[in-house]
Formats: C-alpha cells, sequence, structure tokens
C-alpha cells in the first residue's frame, strides 16, 4: 500500500504536465496601425534674436503744477478721465493773486499819471527854451523827467503782466489732450510750486522703453531707426508689433552699464505701464522645425511622433520654441533634424504602432 500511493501520484504529475504541453504560450497583442500624414524635421539656418524687457510708456508726460501758494478749492478731473487741452483740473484760491493784480493795476494807472503830467512839462520847457525863456539845463531836466516817467510806465506794466500770469496759475489747465494718469491733491491741500499736482499722459502715441546691456546693445548694431519687433505679455492676441527705435542714451549707465532706449509703437491699444518685449537680432544659428500640426499633448508633455525605420511609431518629448511664419514651430531639443513626423494625430499612439502614410 505504501508503495501504490507515491506511484499513483506520479502518474498524475505525468498527467498534468503533458495536458499543459499540449496548450500553446500566448503571443503578444501587436499595436493596431495608424494613418497619418507624414512630413519631415526640416533643420536650417535662422537669425537668432533675444528678447529684452520693458515697460510702455506714454508718448507725452507730464507732471502738471501751479506756480503759486494757495489752498485748492476744487479738483474737476478724476484718475482715467480724458481730458482735452485747455480743460480745466484743478482751481485754486485766487484771493492772494487778485490782490495782486489790483496792486499791479493800481502802480500802472500812478505810473501813466506822472508820465502826462511829465510829457507836458516837458512840452512847456521845450516852449520856454525856443524863446530863452528857460536854460538847456532846465530843459534837459524835463526831458529826463519825462523818459524816466515812460520807464516807470513799462515796468507797471510788466508788473501787471506778471501779477496776471500768477492769477491765470490759479486755474490749472491741462498742457495737451491726454488721460489722467496720477491725482495726487485733494481739496483743501496747500498747492505750492514745484509740487505736482496731476500727472497727464497722452491719450495717442506709445513707447516701449529698454534697458539694454552695453555687449548686447553693440551686438545687435542698434540706431536710431532701426526696425525691432515688439510684443506686449498682456496682448497675445497683437502678435508681434513693428516697432522703430526713437532714441537712445548717448551712454550707458554707469551703475548697471546698459543703454536706455525708446521704441516708437504704431498706434496700438496699449496701456501706459504695460509690459513688453523687443526681439533684438544676435546673429544666425541652427534651429529644426515641423509643422505645427505634429505637435501631440499628452499628460502634460509636448510630443512629436516619429516614424523610424522600420515605420513603427517613435513618440519624443520636445521643447518648442518660437513660432514661425506660416504654419511651423520651432523644436528647441528632441529632434536633430531630418526625422519623418506624422502629422495631425489627437493622440500618441501606442510605441511600435506601425504607421500608413496618408497622401495629402
Amino acid at each position: 500500500m505504501k508503495t501504490r500511493i507515491p506511484l499513483a501520484l506520479l502518474s498524475t504529475a505525468v498527467l498534468l504536465a503533458a495536458a499543459c504541453a499540449r496548450h500553446e504560450a500566448p503571443t503578444a497583442s501587436q499595436p493596431e496601425p495608424v494613418r497619418a500624414r507624414l512630413a519631415r524635421a526640416e533643420r536650417s539656418s535662422h537669425a537668432a534674436r533675444t528678447g529684452v524687457a520693458g515697460t510702455v510708456a506714454a508718448d507725452r508726460t507730464s507732471a502738471v503744477a501751479s506756480r503759486v501758494m494757495a489752498i485748492v478749492t476744487a479738483v474737476h478731473v478724476q484718475v482715467g478721465d480724458a481730458v482735452g487741452a485747455g480743460q480745466l483740473l484743478i482751481s485754486i484760491d485766487a484771493a492772494t493773486a487778485d490782490g495782486q493784480v489790483a496792486q499791479a493795476r493800481g502802480a500802472l494807472a500812478q505810473a501813466q499819471a506822472a508820465l502826462t503830467l511829465a510829457g507836458r512839462n516837458r512840452e512847456r520847457f521845450e516852449a520856454l527854451a525856443a524863446s530863452g525863456s528857460a536854460s538847456e539845463l532846465e530843459l534837459d531836466l524835463a526831458r529826463m523827467q519825462h523818459e524816466q516817467a515812460a520807464g516807470a510806465v513799462e515796468q507797471a506794466r510788466g508788473a501787471l503782466e506778471s501779477a496776471s500770469s500768477v492769477a491765470r496759475e490759479s486755474r490749472v489747465v491741462a498742457p495737451f489732450a491726454g488721460r489722467v494718469a496720477q491725482r495726487a491733491v485733494e481739496v483743501g491741500d496747500l498747492a505750492s510750486p514745484g509740487r505736482p499736482l496731476v500727472v497727464l499722459e497722452s491719450g495717442a502715441g506709445r513707447r516701449l522703453v529698454l534697458a539694454v546691456a552695453e555687449g548686447l546693445a553693440q551686438a545687435a548694431g542698434l540706431a536710431v531707426g532701426v526696425a525691432l519687433p515688439v510684443t506686449i505679455d498682456s496682448r497675445p492676441d497683437l502678435g508681434e508689433i513693428p516697432g522703430r527705435v526713437a532714441e537712445i542714451s548717448p551712454g550707458p549707465d554707469p551703475a548697471t552699464h546698459a543703454y536706455t532706449v525708446k521704441v516708437d509703437l504704431p498706434a496700438v491699444e496699449v496701456a501706459a505701464g504695460a509690459a513688453g518685449r523687443a526681439w533684438l537680432p544676435v546673429g544666425q544659428r541652427d534651429a529644426v522645425s515641423v509643422p505645427a500640426a505634429a505637435i501631440v499633448e499628452s499628460g502634460g508633455l509636448t510630443l512629436v511622433v516619429v516614424r523610424d525605420e522600420a515605420g513603427r511609431a517613435q513618440s519624443r518629448v520636445v521643447t518648442l520654441g518660437e513660432r514661425r511664419d506660416g504654419d511651423s514651430v520651432e523644436v528647441l531639443s528632441g529632434l536633430s533634424g531630418g526625422e519623418s513626423v506624422a502629422l495631425g494625430l489627437p493622440a500618441a499612439p501606442a510605441a511600435g504602432a506601425p504607421i500608413e502614410e496618408v497622401l495629402p
């Protein structure tokens, strides 16, 4: 009995092994083929350029101040208001200025009266001198007094004009048409000469102000009149704006070793203070580009599907650069140029999937 049991177990194991041997090992499933148009990753030489950040500024900016020291009685504008040339911005108490004007007018009236009297006195002595009743000295004194009186009148007129000019400063007006950028005063504040009350910026005309490193400015050959493409960070819809260098500082700043460059922009609706970039040329460089239809976004990665020599799909992770003319995108890394890439795929296929070319 002890001998029969092991033999039976051995027979069962042999039968099981034979049964397993009769089943074939499963084969790995082949990826489904994909159909796509193909294009070639082109390697070519392009003009290299670098972006320099800057700030958009108004073509004209003015800090409007008063020439008189007096209390502000009214503020007629708010930040953001559009104003016309000559429009009233700030009213200042004009009592002191009006008093000065009245004094100047009184002084002018006195000077004119003295001139009239001196003129008659001169005529009298000229008549007396003609008849021999007045000496030459008396005539000379009469003429001198008349000329002094005439000078006093001119001086009084100048004083009146000066006082009137100061009085006019009680009405602070806009020097040009534009928009209120800042308001630095309230009713009851003391306005004084040199203190900005309102900052105006022109409504039309914009510039991009840059600080360009000394070496980069020389490499890019910056000069007045040079055309530079400009992009506005907050307005990608504008694309590249054709700008032109309007001003360059005569030398670099001693602290930053950078030139201040102002680039005129065409008539675009961009707020002053917006961030932008000017693209400066810095020579030539080799670059690889593919059609935009070759780019596949998958799981946060940017991919390009390459058809290898065996005709199978291989996904490459790529880093993209700027979009070039037409429908071409620069590839900074991931491709070396010359690869055959698939176009128009909605998603990256499985690795090794056959790619069947679809003719356009």
